[in-house]
């Protein structure tokens, strides 16, 4: 049985550490190549897109793929439409694994944005230094803002256009509490901005802003494919794996 994992999230190499291993399993792992060097889940991957639906369809046929496993980014709205259009194409099933995402508490000060450039409005209202944890590839929405000073936190350098007054710091998450508190007081952060990206990882940026009482934007999720299982954990996905595992025609 053939399972391809759309993957590059830290969900997806905890799936992947699951199942990799599992007598009479082939197990492929696919990372769309955006961070130079990423963190590899054990067993087989691939690095870079599918040339769209057509190309996925293609490659889910040529591998003879068994089971989709759509466990990307929250935001990574196309390769989910494109998983959805191909695996219905190609007849095979398909679950998507997505992180829940966050929910606001007492004494959150949250401003919900529908877009990046939605947020970039936001800002000049809600403070003049800003931590932008938006990642690199959505910084040209805030690169007109030039009034306002950006502490930007990314993987791997971003190329322009991005906010010209501040700086870039490079980093992986997980964060802890004491750091990103030490972050917003160093550089006297008032406001933040964020991606529901959901998960622990990079969640305690939002109790160190609840604890300064600080605004934050919070920028939504894209809409995702209707009708797709769904589940929040990697253990569900395995066991999704593993009920068909045990269903499967033996050669």
């Amino acid at each position: 049985m053939h399972v391809l994992i759309l993957g590059g999230t830290t969900e997806a190499r905890r799936l992947a550490g699951l199942l990799h291993g599992t007598p009479g399993l082939e197990l492929t792992s696919s990372l769309a190549g955006r961070v130079a060097s990423p963190r590899l889940p054990p067993g087989e991957v691939r690095v870079g897109g599918f040339g769209g639906t057509e190309g996925l369809t293609a490659w889910l046929r040529e591998r003879a793929v068994d089971a989709l496993i759509d466990a990307t980014h929250p935001f990574a709205a196309t390769i989910s439409f494109h998983a959805a259009r191909a695996a219905a194409t190609a007849h095979v099933p398909l679950l998507a694994l997505r992180r829940p995402g966050w929910v606001p508490v007492e004494g959150d000060r949250w401003h919900e944005a529908g877009s990046l450039e939605h947020a970039a409005r936001l800002l000049p209202a809600l403070g003049r230094r800003v931590f932008l944890t938006t990642g690199r590839m959505g910084l040209p929405a805030f690169a007109a803002l030039d009034e306002l000073w950006f502490l930007v936190r990314s993987v791997d350098a971003p190329e322009p256009p991005h906010p010209s007054h501040g700086e870039i710091l490079l980093d992986r998450g997980p964060f802890t509490l004491d750091g990103e508190r030490e972050l917003l007081r160093r550089h006297r952060i008032d406001v933040v901005v964020t991606k529901d990206s959901g998960g622990a990882a990079t969640a305690p940026k939002l109790t160190a802003a609840r604890e300064a009482r600080l605004p934050v934007v919070v920028v939504r999720r894209p809409p995702v494919p209707e009708g797709v299982p769904e589940v929040g954990e990697p253990e569900q996905a395995a066991r999704w794996v593993a009920e068909r595992l045990a269903t499967a025609p033996r050669a």
